[in-house]
């Protein structure tokens, strides 16, 4: 890792990952896989949670048919995935520690982006409620329409940074899962990591991991980079 390309910067626009980094809805969606599958009468193999992490939903319901031995039902999975997801997140909504501070200081000097692998209706909904939605310029997710593929494809980086108007070199990306942190990379953004401490190959990746958006350090960068107000002047950066 290389932290201070972290904490000594600046960076042009933040792109956010959403589930397990601002919302705490792993456990969402670790329900919601469950749900699925005792539906059907499979019982998940072991390591299946880390597997199907940050993965499109799509692909996390073909990856539940084929590891069931099933893989004519991934279609099926998917959707019954999708609607327990969507009924438990309505249900009850949380934000991980640390984000609601971090994302309302970087608004105050950086454009923010979402880019997820959820359904878009999802993603809003549930920042909406969290009372963050409005605080991001733009909500990108997997579109066919539009060629932009799912992580950890760099496509929902690429064109966050695209529609922040900035160079993805100068972005920094915010990333909880080795398959968004290999979007980020692949997108050649500088990588914050958040949540437990990962594998060596993820941790290969990240220039800096914190074990939470809350850490005093990550808070501290944020907040030196909020700009100053000096009465009868525009507003400065803070030294």
């Amino acid at each position: 890792m290389t932290a201070q390309r972290i904490l000594s910067w600046t960076p042009a626009a933040i792109v956010f990952d959403c589930d397990g980094t601002l919302m705490d809805t792993e456990c969402h969606w670790q329900d919601a896989r469950l749900r699925a599958l005792r539906e059907f009468g499979f019982t998940p193999a072991p390591g299946f949670t880390e597997r199907a992490k940050g993965l499109h939903y799509t692909e996390c319901g073909v990856l539940m048919a084929e590891e069931a031995g099933h893989p004519e039902l991934g279609a099926d999975l998917t959707d019954r995935l999708l609607g327990h997801f969507g009924a438990l997140v309505a249900d009850r909504p949380l934000t991980m520690p640390g984000a609601r501070q971090l994302v309302e200081q970087a608004a105050r000097f950086a454009p923010l982006a979402v880019a997820s692998n959820c359904p878009k209706e999802v993603v809003e909904s549930s920042l909406g409620t969290a009372g963050l939605l409005d605080r991001f310029d733009h909500v990108v997710v997997p579109d066919d329409d539009n060629g932009i593929r799912p992580k950890p494809h760099p496509d929902v980086y690429l064109t966050a940074a695209r529609l922040c108007g900035t160079d993805p070199a100068d972005t920094l990306a915010v990333e909880d899962s080795h398959c968004g942190i290999e979007a980020a990379e692949r997108a050649g953004m500088r990588i914050l990591g958040v949540g437990p401490w990962p594998a060596e190959r993820t941790m290969a990746l990240v220039d800096l991991w914190v074990r939470s958006l809350d850490e005093p350090e990550l808070r501290g960068w944020a907040g030196d980079r909020v700009p100053a107000q000096i009465p009868g002047n525009r507003p400065t950066m803070k030294p």
